[in-house]
Formats: structure tokens, sequence, C-alpha cells
């Protein structure tokens, strides 16, 4: 993710001491700048924490860090997360716990901040109980994603998975039908009965949802696209999908 625009003092963390500490202390970091060459002992010991903890990294000049800042960075800037994530079991629990009838979206590989903010947005309108997103190759949640999300990704349980296939497969052993998006289907979504416990799974616009996902989905369902462009964007078709479900339950629950 390019920053092109000086963020202000409230947006990071500098210095090699204070974000070694924030990470020990359990601080959630979007991504970290390390400048290039550093190679001392207390840089050692941050990347080591960075490694461990799975945080966003890249390596710049010293002069981008200098444009973000004109403070000793010691040449490290860090982002710091805008957003708590909670563990998806403790999620799935308290919707049980609390007798709600679950329905999750599952995001494989979205990458676009808009489509998450609108994606999330739709969700939290539409009573979903989680998102749910890999920890890498996904959308930096960042200030301009909470804006497009109009404030729902502060509201709405979020869960950052490092294996998303062992995440599926959890929903899946919880009760939950995991249902995916995809054009490799003759089975159009409003056929699909969206009362039961359910899991969605939207991909990328480029690759859709990923092939290992597939086989892990109850059903597969299509949109249909009765125009001349191919295929609608993730955050529309998300948005069917999610409505069809809240459709779906309001009628069954005449």
């Amino acid at each position: 993710m390019e920053y092109k625009k000086t963020p202000s003092e409230n947006d990071f963390i500098y210095g090699l001491h204070p974000i070694i500490e924030s990470i020990k202390s359990g601080k959630e970091f979007d991504k970290i700048l390390l400048q290039k060459g550093l190679s001392n002992d207390l840089f050692k010991e941050l990347f080591q924490l960075i490694r461990q903890n799975e945080i966003h990294f890249q390596y710049v000049p010293v002069q981008k860090l200098d444009r973000i800042t004109r403070k000793n960075h010691q040449g490290v800037i860090g982002f710091a997360s805008l957003i708590s994530y909670m563990p998806l079991d403790e999620v799935i629990t308290s919707i049980f716990e609390s007798g709600k009838n679950p329905l999750i979206i599952i995001l494989d590989k979205v990458t676009d901040v808009r489509n998450l903010g609108a994606i999330s947005r739709t969700a939290e309108c539409a009573s979903a109980d989680a998102i749910v997103f890999p920890l890498q190759n996904s959308a930096q949640l960042n200030a301009d994603a909470v804006k497009t999300s109009a404030g729902a990704l502060l509201k709405i349980p979020l869960c950052r998975e490092k294996n998303l296939k062992d995440s599926i497969k959890y929903l899946k052993n919880s009760g939950l039908q995991i249902v995916a998006a995809t054009e490799k289907t003759d089975t159009l979504y409003y056929s699909t009965d969206f009362t039961k416990p359910t899991a969605i799974i939207m991909g990328s616009e480029g690759n859709g949802v990923s092939n290992e996902y597939l086989a892990l989905s109850d059903e597969r369902v299509a949109i249909p696209i009765l125009g001349e462009i191919e295929s609608l964007n993730v955050a529309s078709a998300a948005s069917i999908l999610l409505y069809e479900a809240v459709r779906q339950r309001l009628l069954s629950a005449k």
C-alpha cells in the first residue's frame, strides 16, 4: 500500500524502542516501514517481532520515511491499526450463546479498500455477524476503509485469520453451511436456502473464490448476468447475496 499523502502523527508510531514495546504490549499494526540497509541489534529484535506477529512490512528508502516525519524515526515507522480484531471461535461462541442464526461473510483476496468498506457497510446493515478475511492478501483496514464503510468497520466483528482454509473448516464443523459465490455453477443464488446458519465466501474480482475454498463449499451459487459486462463488482455481488439472506429470513419468521 502506498501512502501518497503525509499522515498526521496520530496515525503512526516511529522509533525502534516505541515500536518494539508497542508490539510486545499487543498493539496491532497495519504496516511497518523499514529503512533499507539497517542491521543493528535493535533492528534485528524488531524484525524478529514483525515476523513472529506476521505484521505487514516494507523496505523503503530513508527519503520516504523523512517525508512522513521530520523527527528521529531511527529508520522505522509503524502505522497503527484503527481496528480491533476478534478470534473467530469467540465470535461463533457468542453468536450461538445469544441464540442468533449465524450469517457471516468471508472475503478471499479482496484487496481493494473501497470494496472492503462497501461490503462491511452492507454487512452491518444486513445484521451479519462477522466478516472473516485472511491475514495476507487482504485490503488494509485504514482510515479510507473506515470512511467508505460509514463506520461499519468499527461496529461489526472482524476476524483476521492466519489460515482461511482452517477457518472455513471450523465454520463447517460448527454447523454453518458454506456458500461460495462463483460463476462456475448453474445454480442461481435465490434457489439456495439462506435461512440455515450460513457463511458466504466472496472472491476477488480478478480470480473469484479460490479452488481450495470452492472444494470446501456446501453450495456454489451464481448471480445471473444479463448484460454485456461479464461480472458485478464484488461489493455489489455481496450486497445481493446478503440481502437475499435477509429476505428469506424475514419471510421465514412470519
